[in-house]
């Protein structure tokens, strides 16, 4: 088997800030994404991994909106998310490696049931509202977020392991490019022998970190909104950061140099894959990944 390569693909891959919510504008994205990771496919075994976050806000907002219909727990909408997204890949990556085998495989990641993110949910998801009398009267946690109101709040415990993590081997093995992982995994909590769905979100990139060390990966790229790490980033003055070590990783991330809700989570990510025997870490959007691979963009991180 070749070199395995984890490629995890921001939610704004496939649905853009500036983009109105709709499945046609994520098959587009899908297919621009599609021909930039190309180069990848070629040379490694390749996992690809995706967030979820405008996705399965939408189908959490459906479920409570709907009264013709079950209700959905978190981690069903999560489930849904996978194979959503999983399936608008496969067509994109078939409509440039037509003879290529891909699949999705619906993931379930391991969670402790003592993390303390279920004591504090932090993760703001779903839809904004103006007032927070609903989640006052329904008994739900919530925060003001970003300025544009109030949001739920459901835990982000860390990620374990990926229970279908021996599956995604065997498949890499047999030349098929596999997307796992889906925003984050469905969270689940062992109970003797059998796994059970929680209520929370986990963290994209700490999964797919979670992914690549149980498959001994060598390379993972992390391609995001934004075309490389930078230091002040979004203050006058900010520089970014074409190179660095673990060990500059490791003491900018200690410093608070890295926000908790934007880069802070991929560079975490970064340090725990080199320091897990990972060669190289590339962060950068989709567009510049070519010029990432030439060192002509992005940030590269090693051990």
């Amino acid at each position: 088997m070749r070199e395995v390569a984890v490629v995890a693909l921001g939610g704004n891959a496939l649905l853009k800030k500036s983009d109105k919510p709709s499945i046609n504008n994520q098959i587009k994205n899908a297919k621009v994404a599609a021909k930039q990771i190309l180069p990848l496919i070629k040379k490694y075994s390749v996992v690809v991994t995706h967030g979820n976050g405008p996705q399965v806000g939408a189908i959490l907002l459906r479920s409570e909106k709907t009264k013709q219909t079950y209700p959905l727990p978190l981690d069903v909408c999560v489930a849904q998310s996978q194979g959503e997204i999983g399936y608008i890949i496969e067509q994109a990556l078939r409509s440039v490696l037509p003879k290529k085998a891909i699949a999705t495989v619906l993931s379930r990641t391991v969670v402790s049931k003592k993390d303390k993110a279920f004591r504090k949910p932090s993760k703001p998801i779903g839809a904004f509202y103006s007032s927070k009398k609903r989640f006052v009267r329904e008994k739900i946690d919530y925060v003001y977020d970003s300025g544009r109101g109030y949001r739920r709040v459901v835990p982000s415990p860390v990620p374990i392991t990926i229970v279908e993590r021996e599956i995604i081997r065997n498949m890499l093995k047999k030349k098929i490019v596999v997307i796992a992982a889906g925003g984050g995994g469905i969270p689940v909590v062992k109970r003797k022998k059998e796994y059970e769905g929680v209520e929370a979100v986990i963290d994209k990139d700490l999964a797919s970190c979670c992914l690549a060390k149980s498959l001994g990966a060598k390379q993972f790229f992390i391609l995001t909104s934004v075309d490389a790490v930078y230091r002040s980033f979004g203050k006058k003055g900010q520089e970014r950061i074409k190179k660095m070590n673990l060990k500059v990783a490791k003491q900018l991330y200690k410093e608070g140099e890295f926000a908790e809700g934007s880069m802070g989570p991929k560079i975490k990510s970064a340090i725990e894959f080199l320091e897990s025997k990972g060669k190289r870490v590339i962060i950068t959007s989709p567009k510049n990944l070519e010029k990432a691979l030439r060192g002509k963009a992005g940030t590269i991180i090693k051990r």
